[in-house]
């Protein structure tokens, strides 16, 4: 694969950044992307890697609309995240915030990479593995084989099939791909009702689209519950110790 020079794609990457969620599933009163995690908001914390990235070029953050003032005043001015290009509204289900996100890129663009706003403790190594992984496959996701037994069952919880865990992998962001790949994979989801899809590499897939996959890191969890933050900040404290 021949990448384009920096005069015609003066941005080589830019991440997007969906963090529209409401935090219900923690019982929450406020998103959950703006709970404190060991002195600053989980969101902050999640785009200071890519700020401090030397591969990512430009960022777009995408929030609930509610949010977006608090974004750019307690977020990206607040901690000085200069490669925010713009913060942008979401919609009403992840896949619809990714796409905003996507629309919002209007400079030049060779490669898009999305990443989860509610995994802060991705690294800087993980980052660079993706986006140096896409200068030889032209989609790149992160997951991490699968370590325990996994059954598929019918709708009444009865066992159908024992699947073989040597093929299964559970995947995680970041995720990268060419950005003519994956606006036209969301322009053609919205057109035609795809609307099934749990991450972004699954549209690219429906495009007949290759999809290479790395391993990602254990760390790298996303925060959902009230436990999954219990467990990020124990990560966190662990490697400040």
């Amino acid at each position: 694969m021949v990448i384009q020079n920096s005069t015609e794609f003066p941005n080589q990457v830019i991440a997007v950044i969906p963090a529209a969620g409401s935090g219900t599933r923690m019982g929450l009163t406020k998103a959950k992307q703006f709970i404190d995690l060991c002195g600053k908001p989980i969101l902050a914390v999640t785009l200071s890697h890519f700020q401090e990235c030397n591969l990512v070029d430009r960022i777009v953050v995408v929030v609930s609309q509610d949010d977006v003032d608090f974004c750019h005043q307690e977020i990206v001015d607040r901690y000085k995240l200069s490669k925010v290009l713009r913060v942008v509204v979401g919609g009403r289900k992840r896949q619809d915030s990714v796409r905003k996100g996507i629309e919002a890129i209007h400079d030049p663009c060779r490669w898009v990479l999305i990443h989860d706003g509610a995994r802060p403790l991705v690294t800087n190594g993980l980052i660079e593995k993706v986006i140096e992984a896409a200068r030889d496959f032209r989609a790149v996701i992160t997951g991490l084989p699968v370590k325990e037994t996994v059954k598929e069952i019918d709708n009444k919880g009865r066992v159908l099939r024992s699947l073989d865990r040597r093929d299964l992998w559970v995947i995680q962001t970041p995720q990268i791909f060419r950005w003519e790949d994956i606006h036209l994979a969301h322009q053609k989801a919205l057109k035609h009702g795809w609307e099934e899809a749990t991450d972004d590499a699954f549209l690219i897939e429906k495009m007949g689209i290759p999809v290479k996959i790395i391993e990602g890191e254990y760390d790298n969890i996303k925060l959902t519950t009230l436990q999954d933050l219990e467990i990020a900040r124990f990560l966190i404290s662990r490697k400040s110790a």
